[in-house]
């Protein structure tokens, strides 16, 4: 397979991970529940570590993942603050986190669906990264 297509796959996961990080680190800041900060603070680092695994597979392309799209941090940031104006449960917020994460499995199993001879350390990674976003959805469901 080409780099270039190794790349595309490598740039997506990074914005994924990027943005999971990203709204949870801006919900957490509502959440009042000890409970669910905890699995929220578990999640945000299973992010970083894909995050990380996803930087040194850039390194192994001689490629520098880019910074985040500002643009996507400010819609995140606001459609968070208007989807807690009103209501800012624990089940709101789980509700917000399940929609976000469920969007990402879908583009995840896309990915992996549409690019089968990416690399396999690539996929692997990939693969842990929806492996991760289901289970998370599972438990976020425990909070609605």
């Amino acid at each position: 397979m080409e780099n270039n297509e190794n790349l595309k796959v490598l740039k997506e996961l990074h914005t994924g991970a990027q943005m999971g990080i990203k709204a949870i680190s801006y919900v957490s800041e509502k959440v009042e529940d000890d409970n669910f900060k905890k699995e929220l603070s578990t999640q945000y680092n299973q992010y970083e570590d894909i995050l990380n695994k996803v930087t040194d597979l850039y390194n192994e392309y001689g490629e520098v993942p880019a910074s985040s799209n500002v643009k996507n941090d400010v819609m995140t940031w606001m459609g968070v603050q208007m989807n807690t104006m009103n209501d800012r449960s624990t089940s709101k917020i789980s509700e917000m986190l399940i929609q976000g994460t469920v969007m990402g499995i879908i583009e995840g199993r896309k990915i992996l669906n549409h690019n089968p001879n990416v690399e396999t350390n690539i996929k692997n990674t990939l693969n842990e990264f929806v492996q991760m976003q289901e289970n998370s959805v599972t438990k976020l469901k425990e909070y609605l």
